[in-house]
């Protein structure tokens, strides 16, 4: 099969919709738009949340809270995770692994076990996950943001 031999599938397009066009296509007159208003006319688009010039709920509602533009946002690791290495454990190495996103700081979680000395580096670790890891005769090493 060649480019110029692709062709959509059949029953997959459909001629465009002529609107206007006398009383015999079924679309004159008004083009299917009913009759007057706002609806009619060219260039309307609804826009979005209007609700007829009532007042719409988003402005109804109260403000509740605050978006803090500061927070620091981790990716999580447990420790389950970290089984599938051997003696190292980075940010980056967990990036090559599709464990975690780059661009992240990495928190280590204590759910799962461990059961290898690992030496984990990370940006923040849980008390249960620093615990398990020593634990298991491994080293925790707090890398900066």
């Amino acid at each position: 099969m060649k480019l110029h031999e692709l062709t959509p599938a059949k029953g997959s397009k459909h001629s465009r919709k002529r609107v206007g066009r006398g009383p015999g296509s079924g679309l004159g007159k008004t083009a299917g738009k009913g009759h007057k208003g706002q609806q009619s006319r060219s260039g309307y688009a609804r826009q979005a949340g209007f609700e007829g010039g009532q007042m719409p709920l988003t402005r109804t509602m109260p403000k509740r809270g605050f978006t803090n533009l500061f927070k620091t946002t981790y990716a999580v690791v447990n420790l389950s995770q970290l089984e599938g290495f051997d003696r190292e454990v980075t940010p980056e190495s967990l990036v090559a692994q599709g464990i975690v996103r780059g661009g992240m700081p990495v928190k280590v979680l204590g759910d799962g076990d461990l059961k290898k000395a690992l030496t984990v580096t990370a940006h923040k670790f849980s008390r249960s996950a620093r615990a398990k890891i020593e634990a298991a005769g491994g080293r925790c090493q707090e890398q900066a943001s």
